[in-house]
């Protein structure tokens, strides 16, 4: 974990480039205590360890099914779709997709270790802070963590989204939702810190996976915040892998490009409530 000392920031986006509905806006000032938080995203490997050590069952595991991206869809799961998304029919629910088999049955996470955890609920992301002893990083932790240091920038490493042509964070190129352009039609998630960190030492706050924060989106608490964007992020649809960006779930919610990352308080003894 990187241990940040906190303090006062602009939070908020400069740019004015959000969807009105997600209310990034407007730019304010506030201050966050120290803490320390993950530089990656929780990995495979460390949410295997959780459930061998639990037996914890995940939402999706649960329900019986997840949503699953349709270019990602196992060829052995094709009898297992449930149905579309409406408005969003490049999403399937697949009986059987879990964090364990996220393209749906017949997939694994073989040579995925590495890779961030998927298909993780709200509720699943505080179980496994519950039992590491930590806690869900608030939005304001996030973003302030997520800028690395930067004043006001659009990208954890400032304004540009590939600086001189080099690529910085896992998001889609290609038209959306159609053809990946990366080599061999490539596209879900990458091995965590694939890309390099920003000035806190934090990795992928831009793109591969949503990640959840412990902050409801709004006054009825039905819907919690998840920041950061994914692997499926494009201006032409998704310009959401800006650090001021923010979108929202309901907590039992699980999908194939949704994880998280854990936070803990450095001015209090134990963890704090999520």
């Amino acid at each position: 974990m990187a241990e940040l000392p906190g303090g006062t920031f602009r939070m908020g986006d400069s740019f004015g480039e959000g969807y009105p509905t997600d209310h990034e806006g407007p730019v304010r000032e506030v201050t966050v205590a120290p803490f320390a938080i993950d530089t990656t995203a929780v990995t495979n490997a460390r949410f295997a360890a959780f459930v061998a050590a639990t037996g914890h069952r995940t939402d999706a595991e649960r329900h019986g099914s997840s949503f699953v991206f349709h270019l990602l869809l196992h060829p052995a799961a094709d009898t297992h779709v449930l149905g579309q998304v409406a408005g969003a029919p490049w999403w399937l629910g697949v009986e059987g997709a879990s964090w364990h088999a996220p393209e749906g049955p017949g997939s694994d996470l073989e040579g995925r270790a590495d890779h961030p955890a998927v298909h993780i609920s709200h509720g699943d992301a505080l179980a496994y802070c519950a039992w590491a002893g930590l806690r869900l990083p608030t939005e304001a932790e996030w973003e302030y963590a997520a800028r690395g240091g930067l004043e006001g920038a659009r990208y954890p490493w400032g304004d540009e989204l590939a600086p001189g042509g080099e690529e910085r964070c896992n998001t889609w190129r290609g038209d959306f939702p159609y053809r990946s352009d990366r080599p061999g039609g490539r596209t879900g998630t990458v091995p965590v810190a694939s890309y390099p960190p920003n000035g806190y030492g934090l990795h992928d706050t831009s793109g591969n996976v949503w990640e959840w924060c412990a902050d409801a989106w709004d006054r009825t608490g039905r819907e919690r915040v998840i920041r950061g964007g994914s692997y499926l992020c494009h201006a032409s649809y998704c310009n959401r892998y800006r650090v001021a960006a923010r979108s929202h779930n309901t907590p039992d919610s699980s999908t194939g490009h949704g994880g998280f990352r854990c936070a803990r308080s450095l001015t209090t003894e134990g963890p704090a409530p999520a």
